[in-house]
Parts: structure tokens; sequence; C-alpha cells
């Protein structure tokens, strides 16, 4: 009997930021990491040494990269850049809290919130359109790297779509899971099918990582 090779993909999300805090949408805005963030990335790296991981990708957007920086120093291996992972082009809500979005553009807003796969905001890109290049270049990472666990660092929103797509899901579907910066998720692909390990670990941060996304 044939063994079909297996890749494990740890996901990562990026470590927390003031706009975190305040509830901000970031989107595409280089967005630093707050001295909190800067702790979480290290307590990653940390917790992953004896993980097996032998690549390590990115979203190039700063506070993914630097969060990956620190993960790279605790594993040794040198992150690489991948501009498909990162966040999602929210057009005119980015710089806004949610209330402020919901509050200036509640048209908009509602067909964000019910998750309107074709709304694209003004400037921004739909959850089909984000979909399609999250999903791709996770199939590329995948395929590159059969027997090996490899980490991906990456944003809130991303994590959502992957989350959906492991699991099978809509991406109408309502959020039913938590997306803490810094959380640690485990997926795995076997022959082109996927499934979904862990999700959510936070057992290396201190208490109070944030999901502060919209459910």
């Amino acid at each position: 009997m044939v063994e079909i090779p297996t890749t494990r993909i740890c996901l990562v999300r990026h470590g927390e930021t003031e706009w975190n805090m305040e509830r901000r949408i970031q989107g595409q805005i280089d967005v630093a990491l707050n001295p909190t963030g800067l702790d979480q990335a290290a307590a990653a790296g940390h917790w992953l040494r004896k993980a097996g991981i032998v690549a390590l990708y990115s979203s190039d957007l700063r506070r993914a990269w630097v969060t990956a920086e620190a993960i790279g120093a605790a594993l040794g291996v040198t992150p690489v850049a991948v501009p498909e992972l990162r966040e999602r082009r929210y057009g005119i809500f980015e710089g806004l809290t949610y209330d402020e979005a919901r509050a200036r553009f509640p048209e908009g807003y509602a067909a964000f919130a019910r998750r309107d796969v074709d709304y694209s905001f003004d400037g921004g890109e739909s959850l089909k359109e984000m979909a399609a290049r999250v999903i791709g270049k996770l199939e590329e990472i995948a395929a590159a790297h059969p027997w090996q666990n490899v980490a991906v660092v990456l944003h809130g929103g991303v994590l959502d779509i992957v989350n959906h797509f492991v699991r099978g899901n809509p991406l109408e579907m309502q959020r039913d899971f938590l997306i803490p910066n810094a959380g640690i998720n485990w997926i795995a692909a076997v022959d082109g099918a996927w499934s979904l390990e862990t999700w959510g670990e936070t057992a290396h941060l201190e208490p109070g990582a944030l999901d502060e996304l919209p459910s």
C-alpha cells in the first residue's frame, strides 16, 4: 500500500496591534505590532521550536512580517514573503472602527455583516475575490511541501477564509470559531483533501489574546 504524502500547515495570526485594541479596520494599511504583539510573536516562536517546521511563509504586511521574523528567529528559518496572503482590501472601511463603518456606510456594512460574497466595498475586494487569491496560494504551498510541516503567518480575515475552505463551509456561513492574535492553528492536506487538526490555540500566550473581528 502506497502512503500518500501529507503536508501539515501551521497558521499563525499576527500579534496584536493598537488598531486591534481599538477595533479599527486595518485591511492592507501597514500597521505595526504593539508591545504586546511583539511579546506574542516571540511566544509563538518559542512554542513552535519543536514542531518540525522546515519552511515559513508570511504576508508582507508589517504586522505579519514582524511576527514571522520573530518566529523564524526561534526556528532558524528565514520567512518568505507572500503578498497573496495579505488581509482583505476593505476600501473605504479601512482606518475606521467597526462602529464608525456601520454608522457612515450602513448599507455597505449590512452587506459586509451578512457576508455577501460579491460585496466589494468601494476600492476594496469581495470575499469571493479574496478567497480565490488565498486558497490558490495555500494549495501552492501545500503542493511544494509533501511530507513536511510548514508555518504561515497571516491575518484574521485570511484565517476566516481558510477555516471555511478547510471545513467545506460556504463563505456566506457566519463565523463559529475564534481568531485570536498570535493564535496557532494546524491544518493538513492529503492528495488535495484538507482537514482541520486544531484551531485557536493560545496556551503559549498570556490570557486575553484578542479576537476583535466581527462575528
